[in-house]
């Protein structure tokens, strides 16, 4: 279900093997994303229930769904990359079809962030099934 683009992050993934190497490689992925304007950084994009500032900014367009997002801590920006990578593209129907814990999971991710960054992931991750519900 997961996305080519995401796909390659799995792939990624597999070729290191050291925990600081994946950390660093999220961190990379966050940091080569586009920030997101302060104008879009308003309470209506802001998403509780993680530890650091995140905010998301959801768009539908000829169906095709994408979001972009900001976070004040680096490896939480890192994380929004990856959740884009997983979505960004897909039709709004099968967004929520998506196994995003599973799909995370496949990266490790689980068992390597801390209690507060995986509710922060969690909250992040349900922000984005609400949205493409409707």
């Amino acid at each position: 279900m997961a996305t080519e683009s995401f796909e390659e992050i799995v792939e990624d993934f597999e070729f290191l093997e050291d925990w600081e190497d994946r950390y660093r490689y999220v961190i990379e992925q966050g940091k080569a994303m586009e920030p997101l304007p302060d104008a879009l950084k308003v309470a209506a994009t802001k998403v509780d229930g993680c530890a650091s500032q995140v905010w998301l900014h959801p768009q539908v367009e000829d169906g095709v769904f994408r979001f972009d997002g900001d976070s004040d801590a680096m490896i939480v920006k890192g994380l929004i990359a990856v959740l884009r990578r997983l979505y960004n593209g897909l039709p709004l129907a099968e967004v929520t079809a998506v196994d995003a814990r599973a799909e995370m999971g496949r990266l490790g991710l689980n068992d390597h962030l801390s209690a507060q960054r995986s509710n922060g992931l969690r909250a992040m991750i349900e922000r984005i099934q609400l949205v493409a519900a409707g």
